[in-house]
This record gives structure tokens, C-alpha cells and sequence, in this order.
């Protein structure tokens, strides 16, 4: 698996240093920037915390002047890809959100458009994922979950985000680590994680996963219950065992990063890697980083192309081997 050692690594590999400038160019307003963010997803969930974290610090840091977040849900980001290819083809100043979830999406869906058809501009973040449950679950650690899942996997209903994303993907792991056929689950997915820890609060569902970002408030207040989390060690602040801890041999990253549309000038492509390096570097990006339990992981440009396709290879073999695509 690519976890967060692998992640660093290959961060400090690549290497991507930031422009000390921004070389703004026509398609950008005079002085700070107006940008549009495309997110593919609902809101609520990880793709749309990462679009307004950015807005936040990008409007703190004085990098733009103004901004418009478009939000487009469903089937883990193909819905709204398509729109983001056809309809803001050339549009330089404008961003998507993505990740590992839209990857896996594209694979397991079959869809006609991926991210080759896209712009890479920069990876942002790593997350692991959280296994959780409602406060008043019968389960009480990760080992009640798998016991569960064994005796009848059909009975533990996991909400998480769109088929074949990350979330999917560390269930099915799960799943063939303590020997339940992945086809035998019972996931159920939703195109936001908004609607998910709905559907959790809600005890619609036995379980959910997701970054553990999405769930941390609850977590903390109270109302969700954490068992296990996908990360290579015990995270400090975190009350809870990885997955490996709880005997179960799975670790799991989730990225996030930004394309820009097709179509857009090699001028617009090198202003937008600026102007996200710039604020990934900056200290506002850091503490929304840590306060959310974000792992920076800044690869841009040709690199960051390189690993989307690399990853992509990887993820659609994991898919393979859960009978997922």
C-alpha cells in the first residue's frame, strides 16, 4: 500500500520547489487573482473541505481576490468530470478538486472520461482513513466490527463515499484480510460525506469510513464512536489503534491535489502551480493541515502527472484483485 513513509518519500524525491513569485498572466485579474474551484463531489465531505480550506487561506494569504466553489456530486467525482472537461476547457484560472476516490471511481464505474483529459497542477494532502460507529454500536473495538462481519457480512452495512473510491477500497481490504469475500459486503455509498455521517448519526448504517477528518468532530463530541484508523503508526491526539494494531494487516493514504481544466496556455498551467505552491508552503496551510489531521504532501507539475498515472495503474489492480472493476 502507499502510506504516509511512501508518500513523504516520493514528496522529497520530486522535489518540487516553489516559485518565489506569481507570473500571473492575462486570464488572471491585475494583481491577486479570482479563481473558480470545481468540486465533483456534494458538500461536506473531504473534497469540499479541501476547496474551502483552500479558499480560506488562499483569501487570508492575500493570494487571490475572490473566488466561486462549484460543487457537482455523484459517483465519486465521474458525474461531474465530464462537465469539468467539457464545459471549463481553457478556463486558466479555474481548479478541480481529486483525489484517490475519483481514481478508483473511474475504474470500478467504467467511465468514459479520467484524468488524463485533465490538467495536474499539484498533490496536496495525505489522509488515512477513520472505522467508525455509532456512539450506542454494540461495537466496541475494531475486533467486535471483524467478528460481525465474519458471522454475516451482510448485516454490517459500511456507509462511505462513491463505489470504488478510497473508502471502499480499505473495506475491501479489510474484508480480505480477515477472509470475507469482498463480494459478500454490504456497502453502501453516498456522494458526499455529508450524507454519509447522516446516515451514521441516523444508526442507518452499522459502520462508516472515511477520512478521519470528516469524522473527527463527532468523533470528539461524542456522537460516533472511532475503533480503528489506516494510518502506518498511532497518530498523537488520536484515541484510537491502527488497523494493524487491532489485528488487522491493512494500511491505507488517501491523497487529494488539484487539476486544472483541459486546454489551458502553458502560461496559465505554470501561474497556477505558483499560486497553489505559494499557499502550500505558507503557515495559515500548515495549521489547517495539522488542525484537520492532513498530511502536506506537495508534488506538482510533471510530477505530480507522473504519480496520477502511476497511482492510477496501482489502484485499478487493487480493484482487480476485490473484484471491483
Amino acid at each position: 500500500m502507499l502510506n504516509r513513509r511512501r508518500f513523504l518519500m516520493s514528496t522529497a524525491a520530486a522535489g518540487a520547489a516553489g516559485l518565489t513569485g506569481l507570473n500571473l498572466t492575462p486570464a488572471f485579474a491585475e494583481g491577486a487573482p479570482q479563481i473558480q474551484v470545481f468540486v465533483p463531489a456534494a458538500p461536506g465531505g473531504g473534497w469540499d473541505q479541501t476547496a474551502r480550506t483552500m479558499d480560506q487561506v488562499l483569501r487570508s494569504e492575500k493570494l487571490i481576490s475572490g473566488s466561486q466553489i462549484t460543487n457537482v456530486g455523484g459517483a465519486g467525482g465521474t458525474v461531474g468530470l465530464p462537465q469539468f472537461i467539457s464545459q471549463w476547457n481553457g478556463k486558466g484560472n479555474s481548479l478541480m478538486v481529486a483525489g484517490m476516490v475519483m481514481v478508483g471511481a473511474i475504474i470500478a464505474n467504467k467511465a468514459a472520461n479520467n484524468l488524463t483529459q485533465v490538467t495536474p497542477i499539484a498533490r496536496l494532502t495525505g489522509e488515512f482513513e477513520a472505522l467508525v460507529v455509532p456512539a450506542d454500536s454494540p461495537f466496541k473495538t475494531a475486533a467486535d466490527f471483524v467478528a460481525a462481519l465474519k458471522a454475516d457480512p451482510t448485516k454490517v452495512p459500511v456507509a462511505g463515499g462513491s463505489a470504488g473510491g478510497s473508502d471502499h477500497i480499505l473495506f475491501g481490504l479489510i474484508a480480505k484480510t480477515v477472509g470475507v469475500p469482498a463480494p459478500s459486503l454490504s456497502y453502501v455509498p453516498f456522494a458526499g460525506g455529508g450524507e454519509a455521517l447522516s446516515a451514521l448519526l441516523g444508526n442507518q448504517v452499522a459502520a462508516g469510513i472515511s477520512g478521519f477528518g470528516e469524522f473527527s468532530e463527532q468523533v470528539k463530541a461524542g456522537a460516533l464512536r472511532l475503533l480503528a484508523i489506516s494510518a502506518d503508526k498511532r497518530q498523537d491526539g488520536i484515541d484510537a489503534p491502527t488497523l494493524k494494531e487491532a489485528g488487522i494487516d491493512v494500511e491505507l493514504f488517501n491523497w487529494r491535489g488539484v487539476f486544472a481544466p483541459p486546454g489551458v496556455s502553458d502560461a496559465d498551467k505554470a501561474a497556477m502551480i505558483a499560486l497553489v505552491e505559494t499557499m502550500a508552503k505558507s503557515d495559515a496551510w500548515a495549521a489547517e493541515c495539522k488542525n484537520r489531521n492532513w498530511t502536506p504532501i506537495l508534488l506538482t507539475g510533471d510530477d505530480y502527472a507522473k504519480f496520477v498515472t502511476e497511482d492510477s495503474a496501482r489502484i485499478e489492480a487493487i480493484l482487480k484483485d476485490l473484484g471491483l472493476a
